[in-house]
């Protein structure tokens, strides 16, 4: 028997309305648990899965705080789990397939326990299509909300909880600002930090600036607040998110403080590693160029998503930038930080791409000298313009492109690694080998993953390594001191 739903609590997706921009003034907000909510969660716990970018992990941490404010501890197991929630993404077709099978796989756990609470929360709950397919076809979920609402959840808890109603609320709009969330942080020396949300650049494959709204930046103030805690917390990096960060600031008129400037400030709060993403190739200026340049903090690593090499592809994804002008902020990036390591993204098969196209893209690849990229076929996403292109282009045809493509980035790889060979590198050291303690592992400060040999007592420490063979995907070091 299904239950109910609760009609105050009933807002489903609506797309039309999630691709509107306004000039409207974000309003900011700041969380606070009521007393009514702050013992719902004693002796019951719970589970959160997380898939997809860095942006849903750091979703994920601010839920996991919330859920610990109101009692809930974490639980070992899905079967000892009072309420679980799938945190989804919905940047691919093959993303959301699995969690189609995850849902599915659940119900023997709310056949068990009817009184789990089942959520799907996350950029999959912003779709029309996923809701109306849930309250269809998945009706042990308990609780539907998105991206904007994350902030509701002691609301939607305790409605599942006592009035035994299914709740779905899902906002369609530009999105707000919450501050004061709380977060229960996965790492020890390492963090998450937003400092903007949304996005206003609407490729047409991408259905982002529709889950995640209007880009709106946090105030400086409450960044450097975060970050100055973390500082004496111990933490040793902090990457800043976004989905775009290089518009950070932008949107904000009263003043001149951009990308760059927040760089400077976050530079001198006492955190060693300061990284960043995801950043947009027309809104890279001078600016954090030179920033990134001069903050000895500041990591010489930059993820610059390119996506095709074609300038017909381009304009037909809505990127807002040509070959020519990619290349040409790509080489004042490589010129103003000399050494940087630079990885991309690049999606194939996308409708209209052909050989031609996507030799060009190959081109760019060998211009640029990336040190890395992930590499997609296109996938289609309903809602988005690029979902209704034809598409011509065999299946075939589209996997050797990738084949092909990943043979000359591999090559990037193995050069970006090779530069290191012999040279002694700084790496913060994340954890031990699966296989062996005595093998440590972490990332230099170009992002490259480094192995070698040392003590567990090293973990979470930045040491010397020398590096003494490089391979493609990551080097072999000796600890010096």
């Amino acid at each position: 028997m299904s239950k109910k739903i609760n009609m105050e609590k009933y807002f489903a997706p609506d797309l039309d309305k999630a691709r509107k921009r306004t000039r409207n003034i974000i309003e900011e907000v700041r969380f606070n648990l009521s007393d009514a909510h702050q013992k719902i969660g004693y002796h019951k716990t719970y589970l959160i899965h997380t898939y997809g970018c860095q942006g849903n992990v750091a979703d994920s941490e601010t839920m996991a705080g919330i859920l610990e404010l109101m009692g809930f501890s974490p639980a070992i197991s899905e079967d000892q789990a009072d309420v679980i929630i799938m945190n989804t993404c919905a940047i691919r077709e093959n993303a959301e397939n699995r969690i189609w099978g995850e849902l599915g796989r659940l119900k023997a756990y709310k056949r068990r326990n009817p009184d789990l609470i089942l959520a799907l929360a996350g950029c999959m709950a912003q779709e029309e299509n996923v809701v109306k397919r849930v309250l269809k076809t998945y009706q042990h979920v308990d609780l539907i909300f998105g991206t904007h609402n994350i902030h509701k959840i002691p609301e939607y808890i305790e409605t599942a909880m006592f009035s035994k109603e299914r709740v779905v609320e899902v906002y369609s709009r530009e999105g707000e600002i919450v501050e004061n969330l709380p977060k229960r942080r996965d790492h020890k020396f390492k963090a998450w930090v937003n400092i903007m949300f949304g996005c206003d650049e609407f490729c047409t494959y991408c259905i982002v600036p529709y889950t995640r709204g209007k880009e709106r930046s946090r105030s400086k103030e409450e960044i450097i607040a975060e970050i100055k805690e973390l500082a004496e917390q111990g933490y040793k990096e902090v990457t800043l998110l976004g989905q775009n960060v290089n518009a950070y600031g932008k949107d904000r008129k009263e003043d001149d403080y951009t990308f760059g400037d927040l760089l400077r400030d976050v530079n001198e709060l006492g955190i060693e590693r300061i990284r960043f993403t995801t950043s947009h190739p027309h809104d890279l200026d001078k600016k954090t160029m030179e920033a990134i340049r001069d903050c000895n903090h500041v990591m010489p690593f930059f993820h610059l998503p390119v996506q095709s090499g074609s300038n017909k592809v381009l304009k037909k994804m809505n990127r807002h930038y040509t070959k020519e002008s990619y290349l040409n902020v790509l080489n004042q990036l490589k010129e103003t930080v000399p050494g940087i390591s630079v990885t991309t993204d690049i999606i194939v098969g996308f409708p209209f791409e052909d050989e031609d196209d996507f030799n060009e893209t190959l081109d760019l690849v060998e211009k640029a000298d990336f040190e890395g990229a992930f590499t997609f076929i296109f996938s289609k996403r309903e809602g988005t313009p690029a979902a209704k292109y034809e598409d011509l282009t065999p299946e075939e045809d589209k996997k050797q492109r990738l084949y092909r493509l990943n043979e000359a980035v591999n090559a990037g790889y193995l050069r970006g690694s090779q530069r290191f060979l012999d040279k002694v590198v700084k790496v913060l050291v994340d954890g031990t080998s699966k296989h062996n303690d005595e093998i440590l592992s972490g990332y230099s400060e170009h992002q490259k993953l480094v192995n070698f040999k040392g003590d567990p007592s090293l973990i979470g420490q930045i040491v010397n390594v020398k590096i003494t063979v490089a391979k493609t995907w990551f080097l072999l070091g000796e600890k010096v001191d």
